[in-house]
């Protein structure tokens, strides 16, 4: 806590000047032999206190920062599992759509201020992937699985390429607007900006609407119809193809939304869809293809996993001690020395190789296939 520290070095300053005094009657000696102990239990109680406050203020804010890393992946991860149902295909482009909502939210703030850009960039994106379904991926899915993946892939190159002719490939200066740059709370001695907690606040409502959506209405219900019949859906009179269309427009608009919010507390520039778009499937394949509920809980867990292991700084050598001074240079070295922060890149990694191994189709999934 913040006022342990000072209060320690008082203490210790305490010790020192009773230590140092000669009162009548009494030995400097004999007195630092009786008072000694008594401020070296205090001092080692107010180190535990402190040490006990520090962790608590980890686990708090690691627990903050995980929940809304996950809540930001599961905003890109549900509309790749609810197109991945309807077309059986994984979307390769799909983190491309939210570099572009990144983008877009950066260009639009620019011009009228971030508040429009909240509404406008998820907008456009959904426009673009509707677009993308209506004019591209519906002509090629007819020559299979391949050739959409190759589209997808290709797309995504495409767009990155895209991104670096318009705006370059060093970072761009998307800023926190003003109305949101403060603490919002203090947590211990950590201020919590208010924009990570603004963040949240829209994942979570959009989580809420989604999920109404899908399970309490009309239009959900015909969603949920088709991405499992849609023939059937199609002899009652429904368009499915425009129900394909409409869906995989929301699903970027998902990803785009979090590239809007995500955008100025992280780094824009042209290469983040690279670099999330692996954990993204990740997160598709842990919770279950096709799951949206799946989707929902790997997402938290990968978000929470990957920040408290970013958090703990603890290896085998602080552990258990250095190897022996015989052991030069080697793996068994490195492994030893190797701190769990270190290997928190690729720990969702290896948990979707243990997820394949013994549970093919994921968390919740119903297929393996």
């Amino acid at each position: 806590m913040p006022g342990l520290v000072p209060g320690i070095h008082a203490l210790i300053d305490n010790k020192q000047d009773v230590d140092g005094r000669d009162k009548p009657g009494h030995d400097g000696d004999q007195s630092k032999l009786r008072t000694g102990p008594i401020l070296d239990r205090r001092i080692a109680a107010d180190l535990r206190q402190w040490q006990g406050a520090r962790v608590l203020e980890l686990i708090f804010t690691s627990t903050l920062n995980g929940v809304l890393f996950g809540m930001l992946l599961f905003l890109m991860a549900s509309g790749l599992t609810v197109i991945f149902s309807m077309l059986g295909v994984l979307n390769f482009a799909h983190a491309s759509f939210y570099m572009l909502g990144a983008f877009f939210g950066y260009q639009v703030s620019r011009w009228i201020g971030f508040w429009p850009a909240l509404v406008i960039a998820p907008l456009a994106a959904r426009v673009l992937g509707a677009g993308v379904e209506r004019y591209g991926l519906r002509n090629v899915h007819r020559n299979g699985h391949v050739a959409e993946l190759l589209f997808t892939f290709g797309l995504a190159f495409v767009i990155e390429e895209t991104v670096q002719m318009i705006w370059g490939k060093a970072p761009v200066d998307y800023r926190v607007p003003q109305l949101l740059d403060f603490p919002a709370f203090s947590v211990f001695s950590t201020n919590y900006p208010a924009y990570k907690v603004f963040m949240l606040a829209v994942a979570v409502a959009i989580f809420a609407a989604l999920l109404i959506g899908i399970k309490r209405t009309r239009i959900g219900m015909i969603v949920q119809a088709a991405l499992t019949h849609p023939h059937m859906v199609g002899h009652l009179g429904h368009n499915v193809g425009r129900i394909f269309m409409l869906v995989f427009g929301l699903g970027t608009a998902l990803a785009a939304v979090a590239g809007v919010i995500a955008g100025p507390a992280l780094v824009t520039q042209s290469n983040m869809a690279a670099l999330l778009g692996p954990i993204l499937f990740v997160v598709v394949v842990v919770g279950g293809l096709g799951s949206l509920p799946g989707a929902f809980i790997a997402s938290l867990l990968i978000g929470l996993l990957q920040t408290f292991a970013v958090a703990i700084n603890v290896s085998l050598a602080s552990l258990f001690g250095p190897l022996a001074a015989g052991h030069g240079p080697s793996l068994l070295t490195d492994v030893w020395n190797v701190s769990v922060a270190q290997i928190a890149p690729v720990l969702p990694y290896l948990l979707l190789v243990l997820i394949l191994i013994f549970r093919p189709m994921g968390l919740l999934g119903t297929r393996e296939t």
